[in-house]
């Protein structure tokens, strides 16, 4: 009987499970242990909506059915204040920007006015909004909103409530608004999750 070398011993100790496994053991002829296989992505954790202030949370009753993420961008329209025509503001005028999922793959686009949530099979739903609650600075606030009854059949079928949570950037700018800038547009970046919600169905 020869006399093993420690590289010998270390390989024999990893593939002993696999000869049990097996049910024979091999002698005489060098093994390869086979491909290890590619590990399985981490589950994604199911939104929470605890942290948030509570006139934006959903009522109990229902579940999350989407998650989404909007990035795109808003335009803001020099105008007088209405009942105010010799004041002027940047009045908010409509976003456009693309849903994707948490794994950044295209899913559907938001868009308005009306605010439109629309997947990619076609359905889509515009909501009324229920309730606001600050955001970070400098970003827009978090929104609740009670949707309509969806159009088309597919992802935004059953839809009850859509949720603007962890928003980043949107607001107003902070250029001078006045009558020699009245009509002109400003557009800017923005992104928030929007997160859909359905009808827990009562058994």
């Amino acid at each position: 009987m020869h006399k093993m070398t420690p590289m010998t011993k270390t390989a024999l100790v990893i593939l002993a499970p696999m000869a049990l496994l097996g049910g024979c053991a091999m002698s005489g002829q060098a093994s390869k242990s086979a491909p290890m296989a590619a590990p399985m992505p981490a589950p994604m954790s199911t939104f929470s909506q605890l942290s948030l202030p509570p006139a934006v949370q959903v009522p109990e009753g229902h579940k999350v059915t989407m998650e989404t993420v909007g990035v795109g961008k808003i335009t803001y329209e020099c105008r007088a204040k209405k009942d105010m025509a010799d004041q002027f503001e940047w009045a908010f005028v409509g976003p456009e920007a693309t849903l994707m999922d948490r794994r950044n793959q295209t899913v559907g686009k938001y868009y308005g006015p009306p605010a439109t949530w629309e997947s990619k099979d076609g359905s889509k739903v515009t909501g009324t909004q229920l309730a606001v609650a600050p955001g970070a600075a400098g970003s827009l606030p978090l929104q609740l909103v009670k949707a309509n009854p969806a159009t088309g059949m597919g992802a935004m079928q059953g839809v009850s409530h859509i949720q603007r949570v962890a928003t980043r950037g949107g607001v107003a700018p902070q250029a001078p608004c006045d009558a020699s800038r009245s009509g002109q547009n400003v557009i800017v970046d923005y992104q928030a999750d929007y997160i859909f919600w359905t009808a827990i169905a009562m058994r």
